[in-house]
Formats: structure tokens, sequence, C-alpha cells
């Protein structure tokens, strides 16, 4: 689809202004642009654009979007995108009113997290330390499941680790998350060997590569690919591969489903809620409420399992 130049041109300054001034994470602009052309391209079959579209126009392109079947939290992300985008432009002067103000949306039905159980990760940690062409393949391996589990962190943040906030054996590691917010996470032990044994070999094989010529990587899991470290992408074919050697579903092993269980297996145990919050990085803890569902579906689960006056049939 061809974007109008008016359309185009507000899109690109939205989209700069996102990146500027809240440091919005490269995957939330991706998401922003997507929404925002498929908002244009339905505004360009009615003859409309930015500029001219109603507040019925934008209800006409929801409706739509529940025709084709997608799904509530979808549509309230592409709303989310379009009242932003007027937002901006209200505060630009490009409008003098803000069609999308007072539109309600689907709203996000809060689904339960599918997880993994304490026996399925320790089976996956394990069958990392056999999974790989090469020792050091392994070693990384081990290291990448090793801090996925310990830490909750997210795909994005593991792979784009830098080797500094690895040095010196820390019992804590500094995380860039989403919008660019920092926070400290602790490490197990397990985690630190991993991390202590990974880290040797891998200066041991960059001080190689310089002396060929190659430029040295700042990231603890380089990569000789485009974004010069280990890609989302990769991480998540890989931990596919893992969890048939493991003798997991693959079906059920996600990096995203590992985050669930560090968070789920941490609560089961006692932890905080807000601690979670805080280690997840979730600016809000109604994000991180959806947790203790699970927990409450166990607990229903124990009682009904073991408790004495229990329907057995």
């Amino acid at each position: 689809m061809t974007l109008g130049p008016d359309d185009a041109r507000w899109i690109s300054a939205f989209l700069e202004a996102q990146a500027a001034e809240l440091d919005a994470a490269e995957n939330t602009l991706l998401a922003y642009g997507r929404d925002l052309k498929a908002f244009a391209g339905f505004l360009d079959r009615q003859g409309l654009d930015f500029a001219r579209a109603g507040k019925a126009d934008i209800e006409a392109y929801l409706i739509g979007c529940e025709t084709e079947g997608l799904a509530a939290a979808t549509r309230a992300r592409r709303l989310s995108a379009v009242k932003q985008l007027y937002r901006f432009a209200f505060e630009e002067g490009w409008r003098t009113d803000n069609p999308a103000m007072r539109i309600a949306g689907p709203g996000k039905a809060k689904k339960l997290p599918k997880t993994l159980s304490e026996d399925e990760v320790t089976r996956l940690i394990g069958a990392a330390r056999n999974h790989g062409r090469s020792p050091a393949d392994r070693l990384r391996n081990t290291c990448l499941m090793e801090l996925l589990y310990a830490t909750g962190m997210r795909v994005s943040e593991l792979v784009e680790l830098p080797a500094a906030a690895a040095r010196g054996d820390p019992r804590m590691l500094l995380v860039r998350g989403k919008g660019g917010k920092e926070r400290m996470v602790p490490l197990s032990q397990p985690a630190r060997d991993a991390l202590a044994v990974w880290l040797a070999t891998r200066d041991a094989a960059q001080d190689a590569a310089v002396k060929t010529g190659a430029r040295p990587s700042p990231y603890l899991f380089p990569s000789s690919g485009k974004e010069g470290h280990l890609t989302r992408h990769r991480f998540h074919g890989l931990i596919k591969e893992i969890a048939v050697a493991a003798g997991v579903s693959p079906d059920a092993v996600t990096p995203h489903r590992l985050r669930h269980a560090f968070a789920t297996h941490l609560l089961a145990h006692g932890a905080d809620l807000r601690a979670i919050q805080t280690l997840l990085g979730h600016a809000d803890v109604s994000t991180t409420e959806i947790y203790t569902h699970v927990l409450d579906e166990r607990l229903k689960e124990l009682v009904l399992t073991h408790h004495p006056l229990a329907d057995k049939g």
C-alpha cells in the first residue's frame, strides 16, 4: 500500500516524536507504524486521510477490524495507536479537534499466561548443556537458558546484553528494558557460574577474531550478523531445538513462556507481587497481577485434588 504524502508525513513525525521524547523501543515503533498504515489504508479506500477523518470514520474502521475477525487485543492496540496519533496531531496544531478522544475500545481480555513446570524448566536447562555443535555453543546455550530463567528477562533484553554488564562476577545484572528504563535483577549461583564460564570462552573467541582483523563486539552473545548479536528469531529457534532435546513439547516452549515460568515459580514459592513487578520491569502492578490468577488456579486444583472431602469422581 502506498501512503498519501500527508499521511506519510503524519506517521513519520509521530514516530520520530515517540522515539525522541519517549525513547520508545524499536519494536514499539514498528508496531505503531504497521497499525497506522492499516488505518491509513482504510481511510484511503473511503477517499479520506488522517486530516479529514472524523469520529464516525474511526468507529467504522474498528467495526471493520472486528468483522475481519481480529482479536480484541489487536483492535485495542490499533485504537491506541490511532488515539495517540490524533493526540499528537492536536498538540502539533494539525487538527483543531481530536476525533478519537471519546472512542472506547474493546479492552484487552486478561488471559492466563501459559507457563512451564519447574520440572520442565530443569529438563530444558539440562538439555542446553549438551545441545550445540561445539563446546562453545553448548556453553553459550547453557548461559542463555540459565540467565533467562534466573532473571525473567525479555528475550530482546537478553540477546542485547552488553558484555560489560557481566564483568566481575556480578551478583546483579543491569538490564535496559522497554523505553530505555533500567532495572537491576539478581543472579542465582548457577546463572553466575554459567555466565563466568561463557564470558571466558566468549572473550577468548573475540581476542582470536580481533587478531584476524575483525571488530570486537560489545555484546555478551555476539554474532556475525547485521545486528551484531544473537537475534531474537535465532534464539526462538534455538529454544525449540533445546525443547526437543529435553523431551518437552516445542509448541509449549517459547522465550516468553520462560519469563512467565520465572514469575509464576517465584510467586508459588512466596515472593511478593511488588518484587516480581520490579524484576519483570512492569511499569504497572496491574500487569503483574495476572500471575495471581495462575496461582489461584493452582491452589484450586490442589484443594480439589487433595482435600479429603473433594469429589473424587
